[in-house]
């Protein structure tokens, strides 16, 4: 080691306290780099595992293949595990009690599927031959038909018909619902085969098996060694490695065998886990996430250490000039900061990667509990450590230190010895440097202007501090604004289920949908509900308050204009009285003026969202750009003579974005209204042929055993659609990314405060000579506190002049990066910016006072004394 290297290690050992800030400094950087790196590594972890819990471990699904694309399969290079399906088909289940549910659903699988796939036996045994079956235990508990191992079925088995929303014929999967009218079945089971099977076990209802699903499953064996050479089944295939190439690589194994492009599946849920996906839009949106948060990181970081390197070579200043006047040369006095660079990281990067690990896993100990609860994940979240996310937090550290020492290093190389020796290289005045305004002196007296004018003489220290409130408050808003847009976005993108189940019925009398509600509401379990009554009706909009993208679709094409406006559909949702009141209160609008019989009034909900299949985006937008106090025509399609006749006219009561449970949004060209039951029983006076939908939307603490409970009712015209999964899926996904966008913010902003500290309070500590001074001509302690005030509002306001603009523009770049996917108005965080505003005066504030409160302990002759720290 050479003599400057050891003049190194001794000044760090000498100022303790300052190697020590330095330290903590880089180990809360690292914890970070490590905290962030991990969480997003964890999360994935997590997801991958509750998607497998869930709907099976399998990446690629080619759909009806012969046993000669089996085999070619089978031996790809790229296939680790192969399983074997088919849907055998649907088969009535005599006897069952359950209208909602009323077939068997004969899935077959090869022994791996039984694997793969989350199978749980209770009772016997799993098939083993193909005239043997497993049945789910809910045949039992909702459709009250009783089978017991070893018992013999006898089925019809064949395909669902039924018929599409244009009336065409269509083939009905598991996934579709039941077909029905009036409480008749309108679809047909047609092309059936008998098949004979023995009972041999019982399993839970499959995870993967939807709630609305009108047929129970039961599991048969499939054996490849018997199929015949025009028998097809499901290859799904497990990839010994999952990459990105997985798509190409798919289409160019089904190219190879003859096998139809359109027959590939991709079980995208568990792919995009893995950071996968084939569609390029997405993938450029995790690659822009993945960039500002990195990018966020590493400027915080420097922000923070660079100050730390900066002040230690202002100290160092004096210490550098004196070996330049022994003969250290300019490379030397660089390498001796770079040096210390080294030392700090050696210390503090393994620490810090420690604290950071630590510091997650203490976080998903108590946040386990909570998702678990709340959302019904079965898996944990565990501290997930790679190889890459240590060599990442590693590398962005070092490139931290490295970018933090090199600018002190180019100025340490560039100390002369009697530049150093003299100190005359961080205050270089002129009377016109530290001039200020005598407004300042006659408004805020003495104390302000000597407090403006230690700002002005300390000129590199005042842009130090003000650069790092400046770096606080842009991170701050710029890591909440993206964190909150991407919630946003994550919501769009999602169905905006917001209730568990739907009970449906049409044209019902009051008195019977009323019964109907008491008795669902009498079950166990139900935690909210909502009633909603709708029909359909149509307006006519005028061109200039449509939305902006049916204005633009206009312009183009003026036939779809009709008498000069646009036709709207309009579905009219009618709430019970509680609910509505509720609603009401909570949009602002005054629930007296929407009962009125005489004034009819309603809601509008003014903004929608849809998924542009053109440009591949979701979109929010304006629904209508209309005004409280204006009124909407509505008219109606007579079933009869479907001609169209004025239904009634409503006044515009309020204007809102937020949708009642149950209302999804109408979509572009669609209006969504909300009125009384008041209301629309006004509108339909002397009205006949009207189709109303009474919908009961339900939220429950076990949702499968409240769609028991309201089957086993028994009522006729009832429709129960239960679709908690996907409510269940959309909370997952978004209580995990709250998870990590606020744990993300939390670290921001403690990053954000160390700085704001670490800055100010070794600014004030390198100015005790300067305060000594001003005691020992008089200054007051009460004068002192008045100048330190003042200079806290400086700081304060001139860092908030430049945070803010900046921060906005930043603002604006995230969110132009998010439009790939996404379209949705800019909108500027006020809360955040009114935080940040209050947050930085505080902390200013306070790191004034904690650190001149120490300064005022000093006596003042050895203050005087004392050259440097």
């Amino acid at each position: 080691m050479n003599i400057v290297n050891k003049l190194t290690i001794r000044h760090l050992k000498k100022n303790k306290r300052r190697t020590l800030i330095t330290i903590i400094g880089v180990i809360i950087s690292v914890a970070m780099v490590t905290a962030v790196a991990t969480l997003g590594v964890s999360f994935m972890g997590l997801m991958q595992r509750q998607s497998i819990a869930t709907n099976g471990e399998w990446h690629v699904l080619y759909k009806d293949v012969n046993k000669t694309q089996l085999e070619a399969i089978k031996a790809d290079d790229a296939t680790k595990e192969l399983v074997i399906s088919r849907d055998r088909g649907f088969s009535l289940l005599k006897g069952s009690q359950n209208d909602n549910k009323p077939y068997l659903f004969i899935k077959e699988y090869n022994t791996q599927g039984f694997e793969q796939f989350p199978i749980k036996l209770n009772k016997g045994r799993l098939p083993q031959a193909n005239d043997e079956i497993v049945i789910s235990e809910e045949i039992a508990k909702t459709a009250k038909v009783e089978y017991k191992i070893g018992d013999t079925l006898t089925l019809d088995i064949g395909e669902r018909l039924g018929v599409d929303s244009e009336g065409n014929d269509q083939v009905l999967v598991q996934h579709n619902s039941l077909q029905a009218e009036n409480g008749e079945i309108t679809e047909t089971l047609r092309n059936t085969t008998t098949a004979t099977y023995t009972v041999v076990g019982i399993i839970d209802r499959p995870t993967w098996e939807p709630t609305w699903a009108p047929g129970y499953t039961v599991i048969s064996y499939v054996d490849e060694n018997i199929m015949g050479a025009d028998d097809t089944v499901h290859a799904t295939v497990v990839l010994s490695e999952v990459k990105k190439s997985l798509y190409s690589h798919a289409e160019d194994v089904a190219k190879e065998n003859k096998i139809d492009k359109q027959s590939i599946a991709f079980n995208n849920d568990l792919l995009r886990y893995y950071g996968i996906t084939n569609d390029d839009r997405i993938q450029g949106l995790i690659m822009s996430m993945s960039v500002i948060i990195m990018a966020v990181i590493i400027i915080g970081s420097v922000s923070l250490i660079y100050n730390a390197f900066a002040i230690s070579v202002s100290e160092r200043a004096r210490h550098l000039g004196m070996l330049s006047s022994v003969g250290a040369t300019k490379r030397q006095k660089r390498n001796s900061v770079f040096f210390e660079g080294v030392i700090i990281g050696l210390i503090s990067i393994p620490i810090g990667i420690i604290s950071g690990l630590v510091g997650i896993g203490i976080t998903f100990w108590f946040i386990n509990s909570i998702i678990e609860g709340a959302l019904g994940i079965t898996e944990q979240l565990t501290v997930i450590v790679t190889p890459w996310s240590i060599l990442i937090a590693c590398g962005v550290s070092m490139l931290t230190i490295f970018i933090s020492t090199y600018l002190p290093a180019r100025k340490a190389s560039k100390i002369s010895a009697i530049e150093a020796i003299r100190q005359t290289t961080d205050v270089k005045l002129t009377g016109k440097a530290v001039k200020t305004s005598k407004f300042v002196r006659k408004l805020f007296g003495i104390e302000a202007e000597i407090g403006l004018k230690n700002l002005k003489r300390n000129k590199r220290r005042y842009q130090a501090t003000v650069f790092s409130l400046i770096i606080s408050i842009v991170l701050f808003l710029a890591v909440s604004f993206f964190t909150s847009n991407l919630h946003k976005s994550l919501e769009l993108s999602q169905d905006g289920v917001n209730y568990d189940i739907q009970v449906s019925t049409y044209n019902e009398p009051a008195d019977k949908s009323n019964r109907l509600l008491k008795s669902i509401l009498s079950l166990d379990d139900i935690t909210e509900y909502n009633v909603i009554k709708s029909l359909h009706a149509y307006s006519k909009i005028e061109e200039a308050v449509i939305a902006p993208e049916l204005q633009e679709m206009v312009k183009n094409d003026k036939s779809l204009l009709t008498d000069g406006k646009y036709p709207y559909y309009v579905i009219i949702n009618a709430l019970s009285d509680e609910s509505l009141q509720a609603y009401a209160t909570a949009i602002g609008a005054k629930y007296e003026h929407l009962q009125d019989p005489n004034q009819l009034n309603a809601i509008v909900i003014d903004t929608t969202r849809y998924e542009d299949e053109v440009a591949k985006k979701y979109v929010e937008t304006k629904a209508i750009y209309t005004k409280i106090g204006q009124s909407l025509d509505l008219t109606y399609v007579e079933n009869q003579t479907g001609e169209d006749k004025p239904l009634t006219k409503v006044e515009v009561a309020a204007l809102t974005d937020q949708l009642p449970m149950g209302i999804y949004p109408a979509g572009l060209g669609g209006l969504n209204i909300v009125v009384s039951e008041t209301v629309m029983n006004q509108m339909l006076i002397d009205k006949q042929n009207f189709d109303i939908q009474t919908a009961f939307y339900l939220k429950s603490n076990n949702p499968l055993a409240t769609q028991q409970g309201i089957e086993e009712l028994v009522e006729s015209n009832m429709y129960v659609l239960n679709v908690f999964q996907i409510r269940q899926q959309d909370e997952q996904m978004i209580m995990l990314m709250s998870v990590f966008t606020y744990g993300f913010i939390a670290l921001i902003t403690s990053i954000s405060i160390a700085n704001i500290f670490n800055t100010i309070s070794t600014s004030i500590s390198l100015r005790k000579r300067e305060f000594a001074m001003l005691k020992s001509i008089g200054m007051t302690p009460k004068g002192f506190n008045k100048m330190i005030n003042y200079e806290s509002i400086f700081y304060g306001i001139k860092s908030l002049l430049y945070g803010l603009p900046i921060s906005v523009l930043v603002m604006y770049l995230v969110h132009r990066s998010l439009m790939n996917s996404f379209n949705y108005e800019f909108t500027l965080p006020w809360k955040s910016i009114v935080y940040v505003i209050i947050a930085v005066f505080l902390l200013v504030s306070s790191a004034m006072l904690y650190s001149s409160s120490k300064v005022k302990k000093e006596n003042i002759i050895d203050a005087l004394k004392q050259e440097s720290i």
